[in-house]
């Protein structure tokens, strides 16, 4: 490949490891989109026909009936200590998206892994007599579950796509296996292995981990593949987020419109659930609703490839990054194959950030509204200043909204987690 500098001379911020904002030329454009929002009420409608099941096999689910959603929270406590910290007002007010409460694995990852796993079992199960009209917590019987036992299910994971899929995957009865990279924790894979899950672990990143679950799950022919960079279902099941967001954005009484506009942060990876979860935005609330993507200087792989328009075709290592970062859902060096397609209009900016000040953001969250996070999932913070420092309507901004989603970290161990607000709390000394 051709040096990129010399044919994108503005990468040379990314090479160099230089925190970025990018507002994207093309947001708002017109635009043939693969999706439509009656894919979205699809979704939702399949999520509704099993609650059922999920409130018979994951009594975490009973609460809320069987719904998989997270809570939108105000954190004013949060928004003067960043505030503080930054030395800088924002106009508006911050809410966190918080998917770290998400019944079952604990992360966004929950809204798309578990989503496409119940898909396929949908499929099967109707073409051996089940109707749509049943009441499915009958998934959860023996008769079923023998059935899914003829069938594997396969991934390739940074972690936490892997913990959804494997951990509903392997209660339905399906043969699981999770390739997991080098970069995924080790309490994650000791998880699923817990669950019945069969993990395969890679000493290499993402991409290698995905190539070959790819590969073993084509020599098998009764082996569903879901594949991250790539996926329909999974996309769609990120969507359909914008559902129960519609509802609660008017609860807090917020209406997106020229007025008051809302800004979404969302970490990005392979660009999957951030992708699907603004086409969602997009669909359900309009044009008024501005997604901004965050991520690691060193892995700004959905950036890269929708700034130089290649896509999957390019990964961070072909800019001479190394592709390390201590955000370990955001380790991949590839895009998606639908994530810089589709956000080419959809996509306000995005942001990059090192690795140090998330672990400040998660201590400052913790000790100010008493939330339990990842180390990725605080990274849309990021976001927030860059974007209203070169936001085009400033006159506007005091009735912005704010929303950072924050990605996951509910099954955390404890003691991990202590270690990152410990690590977070060193940092804030250092910044200050």
């Amino acid at each position: 490949m051709p040096d990129l500098l010399t044919e994108f001379p503005e990468l040379e911020p990314y090479a160099t490891y230089t925190p970025t904002f990018w507002r994207n030329s093309e947001f708002r454009d017109l635009a043939d989109l693969p999706f439509r929002a009656a894919d979205v009420i699809d979704a939702v409608a399949r999520w509704h026909r099993f609650q059922p099941y999920l409130t018979s096999a994951f009594p975490e689910t009973r609460p809320s009936d069987g719904i998989l959603e997270s809570p939108l929270l105000a954190v004013p406590h949060m928004q003067a200590a960043f505030e503080r910290f930054n030395q800088a007002a924002v106009p508006g007010t911050i809410y966190v998206k918080a998917d770290n409460q998400l019944p079952i694995s604990g992360s966004i990852k929950s809204r798309g892994g578990i989503y496409e796993v119940l898909k396929f079992a949908e499929s099967i199960a109707l073409e051996h007599g089940l109707s749509y009209e049943d009441d499915y917590s009958i998934l959860a019987t023996a008769q079923y579950r023998s059935l899914f036992a003829k069938y594997g299910i396969a991934v390739g994971s940074t972690g936490n796509l892997g913990m959804s899929i494997g951990i509903t995957a392997a209660r339905l009865g399906f043969h699981t296996t999770v390739h997991m990279s080098a970069d995924a924790r080790s309490w994650k894979k000791d998880l699923l292995r817990s669950k019945g899950v069969t993990v395969v672990e890679y000493a290499d990143d993402f991409t290698a981990a995905i190539d070959a679950g790819r590969q073993q799950a084509a020599s098998e022919p009764m082996t569903y593949f879901i594949d991250d960079e790539g996926s329909s279902d999974l996309f769609l099941g990120y969507a359909s987020a914008a559902y129960h967001l519609q509802k609660q954005l008017h609860d807090a009484d917020i209406t997106p419109d020229a007025a008051h506009p809302v800004f979404v942060y969302l970490p990005a990876g392979v660009g999957g659930s951030p992708s699907g979860v603004s086409f969602g935005i997009h669909a359900l609330l309009g044009e008024h609703v501005y997604p901004v993507f965050v991520e690691p200087t060193h892995v700004p792989s959905v950036t890269l490839g929708m700034r130089t328009k290649r896509n999957e075709k390019i990964t961070v290592y072909d800019l001479g990054l190394d592709g390390k970062t201590e955000a370990d859902g955001l380790a991949v060096g590839r895009p998606s194959r639908l994530a810089g397609k589709i956000m080419q209009t959809l996509l306000y900016g995005s942001q990059t950030f090192d690795d140090d000040i998330i672990y400040a953001y998660l201590a400052l969250l913790h000790d100010t509204e008493g939330l339990k996070l990842e180390p990725s999932s605080s990274a849309g913070f990021t976001g927030i200043l860059p974007t209203v420092a070169q936001f085009e309507h400033p006159e506007v901004l005091d009735q912005a909204t704010h929303i950072v989603w924050i990605t996951g970290g509910g099954l955390l161990p404890e003691a991990d987690f202590e270690s990152y607000v410990t690590r977070g709390r060193d940092m804030l000394k250092v910044y200050n």
